[in-house]
Formats: C-alpha cells, structure tokens, sequence
C-alpha cells in the first residue's frame, strides 16, 4: 500500500525549462560562448547544474575552472530569476490535492541545488504540502545515486515498499531502481516517452490525474 509519493521536481511538478535556458545562456553569453535553443535544454538538465554547465559548454571548454565560473554566473542570474516563466504543470496543484486527501504523505528528491529547489516549493506549494524537500546538497551525490531518496526515506519514517517515485527522466527511473522503488514515468515533462521506458519505467502516465488510479491499486 503506497503511503509516501516522491515526486522530482523539474519536468514533473513544475515546468522550469525556459528559466533554465535563459540563464544558463545568461552564463554563456557573460563568458562569451555560444547560446542554445530553449529546446536544447530538455537533454542538458536533469543530473545537476554543474553537468548542466558542462553539457551547456563548448567540448573544448568543459574544464573545472571554466565550469565553475559559469556555474556561478548562472546561481547569481537564476536565484534572481528562477520564477520568471516557470509554472506548475496542468493539473498538478489538483493532484497534489487529490493525494493530500487521501491521506498520503509527499516528498521532493530533485538535482537542483536546495535553495532553489526549497524556494520554487515555497513559492508555487501551500506550506507542509511535503513532508520533505531535498534538493542537492555538496555532501550528497545527485540522483541517479539512491543516497537523496534513502535520507527521505528515513525522514519520514518510510520504507521502499511503501513508496512510490515519479519523475521525468532516465535519471529518475534509475534512482527510483536503484533505491528500490516503484517507479512513475510522466510524459509531459522533458524527456520522452522512449527513453522512460527503456530505463525501466514500470508505469507510465500522460496525465497526473492518472497517478490517482495507480495509487489506488498499488
């Protein structure tokens, strides 16, 4: 019986993806490399803003000093600007309502570093709607490693059994795995629907209200 549902955060409860281009082409364009489509972006994000920079970076330029430099430049636009076009997705505050209703307790377990992942929670979700928010921290390896998911796990007391994780990505299908998960593909995120299913998704939903219907029977 599912008890706890750990949702990632980009792509699958908010729609940051124009927020993250913009500013990471903010921090391309203040160091002089070339910028991306907004596009693009949809395969640069998901492991962290430090692997974003790289992805983002000319091969050539993808050294730990440059890295870094357009790391920062892109925190100090994104923590000014990280709310500018992003939204939640259509009907996620609903399902977040739904489940909050049925009593089911819910976390966040995202790559986006934690001031920004703990400030887009604050601003688009009504206060102790999670029962846990974890964004990425220096001590703590990114997902796909399982150590966010078990730290959420023991903060809210759960178990594997009786948690579920959804998410928009390969990186989500194998934290969810290699925690010991079920795990939820949605396909209105950034990633498709292929990929989902060939890093094994055991359900996927296009629509959130459909996470209702597999609560229910897990």
């Amino acid at each position: 019986m599912t008890k706890l549902v750990i949702f990632d955060l980009d792509g699958t409860l908010l729609d940051t993806l124009e927020d993250l281009a913009i500013s990471t082409n903010h921090a391309l364009a203040q160091n002089g490399f070339p910028q991306h489509d907004t596009e693009a972006y949809r395969f640069f994000v998901g492991n962290g803003i430090t692997k974003l920079m790289e992805r983002a970076l000319p091969e050539d330029q993808r050294n730990e000093k440059t890295v870094l430099r357009v790391r920062q430049d892109f925190v100090d636009y994104y923590s000014i600007h990280n709310m500018d076009y992003t939204k939640p997705y259509p009907g996620i505050p609903e399902l977040i309502d739904d489940l909050q209703k049925q009593g089911l307790r819910m976390a966040v377990a995202s790559n986006k570093y934690q001031a920004a992942t703990g400030k887009l929670i604050d601003r688009y979700f009504p206060a102790g709607t999670f029962a846990a928010v974890h964004g990425q921290r220096e001590e703590i390896p990114p997902k796909p490693d399982p150590t966010i998911v078990r730290n959420i796990l023991t903060e809210t007391g759960s178990t594997s059994a009786d948690t579920l994780y959804v998410g928009d990505s390969s990186v989500d299908m194998r934290t969810a795995a290699n925690s010991g998960l079920r795990s939820v593909a949605v396909t209105w995120g950034f990633r498709p629907r292929k990929e989902l299913e060939e890093n094994g998704a055991m359900f996927v939903i296009d629509r959130p209200e459909q996470l209702l219907e597999i609560v229910r029977t897990e």
